[in-house]
Formats: structure tokens, C-alpha cells, sequence
């Protein structure tokens, strides 16, 4: 399975980098509506991701929701393979990660995010995702939606969809996949 899943992220890291466009815009309004749609509450807090690597960017729309009162974090990583959302400032300096990704000052608040918008290399009809595989996000995923119910977007290209993802039992699917078309659900 690991051979697969390494021959699928070069396949679809290469398709990303050759098909990017930075202009290409993504239904978030749609998204908003769903956000709503699984939460009654007003006060959602949100957890994005600093785009590396010809992702889908999706700082604006982050800027857009912090400038409309919601709390935003990005992702910082810790030892052991674990990951955790602070604060985000969009006025704040930023530092680098050992990946080279961008993070907020470890001084930061961490908070537990009610969303979380998921970068992929790839996705498939059942919302199996593709990522760089580390399993930060998994593992992620997993610890906060046993302690809480989150909301899990995936964000990419509908170029990035691919027929099937193998998946071990640590894999985390997603509950839905935003792309510049449409919003996939499980099974469409």
C-alpha cells in the first residue's frame, strides 16, 4: 500500500504544480452555508492551513472570517507527530516550521477547533485524502473529533480528485472536499 500511496502523491504533486493558477477561485460562501448548516451555535472557531507547495490558498478567505469576528488558527507542529491550532494575526510575524511552513508565534493561544480546512494532494469519491504522508492531520483529526464534533473541508483543485486511495485504519476521511467546482460529499 505505501508504494501506491507514494506513487499517487508524486503523480498528483506533479498534476498540481503543472495545473496551479493562483486565480482560480473556490465557492466559500458555499462553504459558510454548510459551516451553518452542522452548526447551531454562533461562536465557530476555525482552523486553516498556510498553503506550501502550489495548495489551494486560502488566506483570504481566513483574513475575510477574521475580519468578520471569528477566531482562526493555523497548524503548529509539536514532537512525536502531533499537531495543534493557535491563534492566527494575520498582522503578526510568522515563523518557519522544519518544513519550511509558516506558523504562528508558539506564544500564541491554542484553541480546539469546531473547522478545519485540510490541505490534499488527493481525494477520492469517498472523501479518502491523499496528503504528504506524515499523518499529522490524521492523528489530528482523530484526537479532536473524539473529543468534540468537528467538521473536517478538504481544500484542492478538482484536478486532485483520483479514482481510489488506499487507506489504513489511522487514515482520517474527510466530511466533505471543496474545490474551485463544487462541494463533493461522500459518494458524488
Amino acid at each position: 500500500m505505501g508504494d501506491v500511496k507514494s506513487h499517487l502523491r508524486r503523480k498528483f504533486i506533479l498534476k498540481r504544480k503543472k495545473f496551479f493558477n493562483s486565480r482560480i477561485s473556490f465557492p466559500y460562501n458555499n462553504v459558510l452555508n454548510l459551516i451553518k448548516k452542522n452548526f447551531k451555535k454562533n461562536n465557530i472557531s476555525i482552523g486553516g492551513y498556510f498553503p506550501i507547495n502550489f495548495e489551494a490558498n486560502i488566506l483570504n478567505f481566513l483574513l475575510k472570517l477574521y475580519k468578520g469576528k471569528i477566531k482562526v488558527g493555523l497548524p503548529v507542529i509539536r514532537q512525536n507527530y502531533k499537531m495543534i491550532f493557535k491563534i492566527w494575526k494575520p498582522d503578526q510575524a510568522m515563523y518557519l516550521n522544519k518544513y519550511g511552513i509558516a506558523e504562528p508565534k508558539k506564544s500564541n493561544k491554542s484553541f480546539k477547533p469546531d473547522v478545519i480546512f485540510v490541505p490534499l494532494v488527493a481525494f477520492d469519491k469517498k472523501l479518502n485524502r491523499l496528503g504528504y504522508g506524515a499523518g499529522y492531520y490524521d492523528r489530528a483529526l482523530k484526537e479532536l473529533s473524539s473529543k468534540k464534533k468537528i467538521l473536517a473541508i478538504g481544500v484542492g483543485f478538482s484536478f486532485q480528485k483520483c479514482k481510489n486511495i488506499p487507506v489504513k485504519k489511522t487514515d482520517y476521511s474527510l466530511d466533505y472536499v471543496l474545490t474551485e467546482k463544487k462541494i463533493f460529499y461522500k459518494n458524488n
